[in-house]
């Protein structure tokens, strides 16, 4: 059925479709069920992480849903958590359109939405309303600073938004590593970190709220090591994980006609680079930090790939514009039968299994 929607939809521009597909599903979340049988997590998949327990690792990233106006549909799909954003503390446009472009033969995405959202108190006046409602699940906001905000004052952009924010999130992601906004990259040192996670402890602590860092894919390996083991050294480690990755700004070979287009490359082309990253990120963590691998997941392999490489939890984006919502409940299955297959009992126990010292 997915099929024949994408069709109708790929005919219209990436982001009048992106727009379409929200608005559609904020308006009757059930829909997200016509398209794929409900999910059933086996207990094999469930586990714990940073206090949090999901029912199975499949969750959706952040980015497709900005301003947290489709959250119910999502987890009709059946993700076990799903993360909304990236939020700013004020509101903002985002770049020129277009900035959202399908590379349909390699299938992937370019996108420079550069941010655009409703800002965090809008954000949080619409969380509330969900949660009058009693809708439940796992959810996590992605906050990021304002386009201008020079980065010597990036810090009280994030304290703005996660205090508005804060009170709606079961954890937090720290967005530093989007290349749609400019020198936002340039956060993504030790020294910057430590100081933030130091500045936001009193709201987080408050909330007893985890906290993610978003990792770029281009950063070098050896600084990825240096990042990585100066978190799980901090006094924060506690409460704190690892997402690896966002967009990249790198160019494989591609062949959508839109390869030549600026912003950050998501979906089949990453998911190697964003493996690697998962496993150099594991290996200086040494299990002192959890990991949620992001980027190409397509298939319940591409997940087990990413756990076996050391990500307790999955996210995916790109592959649900492709593949349909039917994709989620494909993954679960294929997990499921992956670990049974390999003699796993949980998939705990196939986390970081291919990882050397």
């Amino acid at each position: 059925m997915y099929s024949a929607v994408r069709s109708i939809l790929f005919r219209m521009s990436a982001e009048r479709a992106h727009e379409w597909i929200l608005a559609a599903l904020s308006r009757a979340p059930a829909a997200a069920g016509w398209f794929a049988p409900r999910v059933r997590a086996p207990e094999s998949l469930a586990q714990t992480v940073l206090g949090l327990p999901f029912a199975h690792p499949i969750g959706l990233a952040a980015g497709l849903d900005k301003n947290g106006v489709a959250i119910p549909a999502w987890y009709r799909m059946g993700f076990s958590f799903v993360e909304i954003g990236t939020v700013t503390p004020r509101p903002q446009p985002g770049n020129p359109k277009p900035r959202l472009f399908r590379l349909i033969e390699d299938e992937a995405l370019i996108n420079r939405m550069g941010f655009n959202n409703e800002g965090a108190r809008a954000v949080a006046r619409r969380l509330e309303q969900i949660r009058q409602l009693g809708i439940h699940g796992i959810l996590g906001i992605n906050i990021g600073k304002n386009k201008a905000t020079p980065n010597e004052l990036a810090h009280e952009d994030y304290l703005l938004a996660l205090e508005q924010v804060a009170p709606f999130a079961d954890y937090l992601t720290i967005n530093v590593s989007s290349p749609n906004t400019p020198g936002l990259r340039d956060l993504q040192s030790e020294s910057f970190m430590l100081d933030l996670l130091k500045a936001i402890e009193p709201i987080r602590s408050r909330h007893s709220l985890p906290l993610w860092i978003k990792l770029a894919p281009d950063l070098p390996n050896d600084e990825i090591e240096r990042i990585v083991d100066a978190l799980a050294t901090s006094p924060f480690r506690a409460h704190l994980g690892l997402i690896c990755t966002n967009t990249t700004i790198e160019r494989p070979p591609l062949s959508g006609r839109y390869r030549d287009e600026t912003g950050g490359l998501s979906g089949r082309p990453l998911a190697a680079r964003s493996t690697e990253v998962v496993r150099i990120a594991s290996r200086a963590a040494q299990k002192r930090l959890p990991i949620i691998g992001s980027g190409g997941v397509f298939t319940a392999e591409d997940a087990y790939e990413k756990i076996r490489s050391g990500a307790s939890l999955v996210q995916i984006y790109t592959a649900l514009i492709y593949r349909g919502p039917a994709v989620v409940g494909e993954l679960v299955r294929g997990l499921d039968e992956l670990l049974a297959r390999d003699g796993f009992a949980n998939v705990g126990e196939a986390v970081g299994i291919d990882v050397k010292g």
